[in-house]
C-alpha cells in the first residue's frame, strides 16, 4: 500500500506518516499541492489523505487535480474544521471525510476499507 499524506501542518502530517511506515505501510508527505502532484507524478500511490483547508488551495481541488493524473487513486479527507458545503462536496469525493483528531487505528482501518483490504 502506498499513501501520500498532504497537510499543511508538517509535525502533524510527519508524525503520521512515520506511525504509518513503522506498520509496514509506505507513506510519503507534502504540505501543499504543488510538492503532492509532483510526488504523484513521480512514483504511484494507492491512496491520498488530504487535508481539506491547503495553503494556496483547497484539497478538494488537490482531489481533482490528482484524479485526473491518477485515475485510479482512492481518497480519504482529513480535516480539523470543514465547512458543510466542504463535508457535501469531499463526501462526494471521497472514501471517507474524517475529523482531526482521528486515531491511527480508525484512520488505517478507513485506509484499509478504501483499497478492500481485509484486516488481520
Amino acid at each position: 500500500m502506498h499513501i501520500l499524506l498532504v497537510d499543511d501542518e508538517e509535525e502533524f502530517v510527519v508524525t503520521v506518516a512515520e506511525r504509518l511506515n513503522m506498520r509496514g505501510i509506505d507513506a510519503d508527505w507534502a504540505t501543499n499541492a504543488e510538492d503532492a502532484l509532483a510526488m504523484a507524478r513521480a512514483k504511484h500511490y494507492d491512496l491520498a489523505v488530504l487535508d481539506v483547508k491547503l495553503p494556496r488551495t483547497s484539497g478538494l481541488e488537490l482531489r481533482e487535480w490528482l484524479a485526473r493524473d491518477n485515475p485510479g487513486m482512492k481518497f480519504i479527507f482529513l480535516t480539523g474544521h470543514g465547512s458543510a458545503e466542504d463535508y457535501r462536496v469531499g463526501a462526494a469525493g471521497a472514501a471517507h471525510y474524517l475529523g482531526k483528531p482521528v486515531s491511527l487505528q480508525v484512520l488505517i482501518a478507513k485506509m484499509n476499507e478504501t483499497l478492500g483490504i481485509k484486516d488481520g
